[in-house]
């Protein structure tokens, strides 16, 4: 029997704006795979100028196996909700890559790759919380990617959140997974060649 060299590696880039979250997310995604789906996982955090307003990403690098550089050169995920954050990684995307915006505030334009919108901060918003749209995001994310499993994110959200308001993350992280899993039906039916409701 030969032996599997290649090592399971998923690197994934979150970015945005101070005040959205962005660094929470990456951690709750990294303690998910390290925690929960008992992998390696590696967090890098970076501001820009000013916290909040100004731009900020989250690395994170999962794997199978120990993982010996954290930086992230080419992402095979990348989640943007802002438009500065999109415009400065997206010159990283490689063809396979998976690229994930919020469609209200980023126009992903001559992306390298294949890509999902989801509508995160109008959907927070609506369940009367605009700071929940990167728990959204990141339902959005685990549906599509399957990076880290729905369990484990759920069980690190309780834990990472303030206390009181674990119900209505995981209720906004149930929102962004439903509605990853109803693009990827939507896709499938449209490869399939049927009709549908096709989500935008």
């Amino acid at each position: 029997m030969s032996k599997k060299t290649q090592t399971s590696q998923t690197e994934i880039i979150i970015t945005g704006f101070g005040g959205q979250g962005i660094i929470l997310t990456g951690r709750i995604l990294g303690m998910s795979a390290s925690l929960g789906d008992k992998k390696e996982s590696t967090l890098v955090q970076a501001y820009g100028p000013e916290s909040r307003g100004g731009a900020c990403n989250a690395q994170v690098i999962i794997s199978d196996r120990p993982i010996h550089y954290p930086y992230v050169n080419t992402p095979k995920i990348l989640v943007a909700m802002s438009q500065a954050g999109y415009d400065k990684f997206a010159p990283a995307l490689a063809p396979d890559s998976i690229l994930l915006v919020d469609q209200d505030l980023v126009n992903p334009e001559n992306a390298a790759c294949d890509h999902y919108a989801i509508p995160s901060t109008r959907m927070a918003e609506n369940l009367g919380n605009k700071m929940m749209a990167n728990i959204i995001m990141l339902g959005f994310c685990t549906a599509i990617t399957q990076a880290v499993s729905s369990e484990a994110a759920q069980a690190t959200i309780a834990r990472s959140v303030p206390k009181g308001t674990e119900e209505r993350n995981i209720e906004a992280f149930n929102k962004g997974f439903d509605y990853g899993l109803s693009t990827l039906k939507g896709r499938e039916k449209r490869a399939a060649g049927q009709t549908g409701a096709v989500l935008q």
